[in-house]
């Protein structure tokens, strides 16, 4: 088991590669069968994580993973809020930690660059759907990061056994909504 004594300067963040898929893949596998942060209820295979990052890619957002002793420890991507046209600066994240190294401060570095990046690429908004209201460490996490709590829909998943909220919460990011954006 890692050392709770993690050390930032041992972790790196970068660009997510089809090598780092196979972990992506199992991080993202052990939320979805034992956690509430995913409505999913079956994992993904890996090739269809690899359609799902390659869909982010193809739409020039980022996808980003948290390296830490030659071991994918974590990842964030940004997602299309929705697909209507209107919605194009307004991006979604996801962001899963290996259970080990939750806590640590890993999310919350690699959150604010998930946000960094989405800045970089002149997007205006970012929404974060977090699975059930009980997650208070995900919700925590993103006001942290600057993200203020807009909502909550009351029980829309069942899992476990159990009905589940979900909690929105919203940044702006850049300029915001205090200029029209660029599309060339």
């Amino acid at each position: 088991m890692p050392s709770r004594d993690w050390n930032r300067a041992m972790t790196e963040l970068r660009e997510c590669l089809e090598a780092d898929m196979p972990a992506v893949t199992a991080i993202y596998g052990h939320h979805v069968r034992d956690g509430t942060a995913s409505f999913e209820t079956i994992p993904p295979t890996i090739d269809e994580m690899c359609r799902r990052r390659l869909d982010i890619l193809a739409k020039h957002l980022p996808w980003l993973v948290a390296v830490s002793g030659g071991t994918v420890v974590g990842y964030a991507y940004a997602g299309l809020y929705r697909p209507r046209v209107a919605y194009r600066d307004t991006v979604e994240n996801s962001i899963y930690m290996c259970p080990d190294f939750i806590g640590r401060g890993i999310g919350k570095v690699l959150l604010r660059k998930l946000v960094d990046e989405c800045e970089t690429r002149d997007l205006r908004q970012m929404i974060a759907v977090v699975g059930d209201s009980g997650n208070v460490a995900s919700v925590q996490l993103h006001e942290r990061c600057g993200f203020r709590t807009v909502g909550v829909l009351r029980s829309v998943g069942y899992k476990h056994g159990r009905w589940l909220d979900t909690v929105l919460l919203q940044k702006t990011l850049g300029r915001g909504d205090t200029a029209p954006p660029f599309h060339p």
